[in-house]
């Protein structure tokens, strides 16, 4: 890559999912994917399920997506990744959200994203950085408990990388924010696991100047 390019904002990224994934688009042609996902999960209904049940199921698999595509665009998201393929027999309850960039004023007017992602930081638990394609970016995780009264239906481990965008003017920052359901009762090696496959899903992050 020239050094012309390095100095130009990225007009985007990349991002390769595990496989057995799909991916959303939540700005335009949003409808055609949840289609195909449907589809495929229609697909993978196990042998000797009702036909005359396939119609409902399909119903109530479409009335799940909307939800999912309706929460991630509400905070947003422009990207939507799911696990649409079992793992071993398990429906991974996970998603990944790529939201939309958003403008983030300086801390000084001399200072860079370094500054900001350490103020950041600072309020911050268990935050830590992380670099993503040449690029500094906050990575941080939780465990958010269910909260009815705060949209929250069921408790989730939560893990973000706020990734500020190279030579953006005024300075813009992205974020991609994973969450798995956490059922009472489960082993907590278990999200553990699904936390290591999506850092191993951030280091294929790149940045696109096409």
């Amino acid at each position: 890559m020239s050094t012309a390019e390095h100095r130009r904002s990225p007009s985007g990224f990349n991002l390769v999912p595990p496989p057995g994934w799909d991916v959303i688009p939540l700005r335009t042609g949003t409808k055609e994917a949840m289609d195909r996902v449907v589809r495929k999960a229609v697909a993978q209904l196990p042998v000797g399920f009702p036909k005359d049940d396939i119609p409902k199921a399909r119903l109530k698999l479409t009335q799940e997506m909307k939800k999912v595509v309706r929460r991630a665009s509400a905070k947003g998201g422009m990207t939507l990744y799911l696990p649409t393929e079992r793992l071993h027999g398990i429906a991974l309850p996970v998603s990944i959200v790529a939201s939309e960039p958003i403008e983030i004023p300086r801390v000084r007017p001399d200072s860079g994203p370094e500054a900001v992602l350490a103020a950041l930081a600072s309020v911050s638990p268990g935050a830590e950085t992380r670099e993503l394609d040449d690029t500094a970016a906050l990575r941080s995780e939780r465990d958010v408990p269910a909260d009815a009264a705060q949209g929250v239906e069921v408790a989730h481990r939560r893990v973000e990388y706020f990734v500020p965008v190279p030579d953006s003017v005024p300075d813009q920052y992205v974020t991609f924010s994973f969450s798995a359901l956490v059922a009472p009762g489960s082993d907590p090696a278990f999200h553990d696991a699904l936390v290591e496959l999506f850092d191993a899903v951030m280091g294929t992050f790149r940045w696109s100047y096409a």
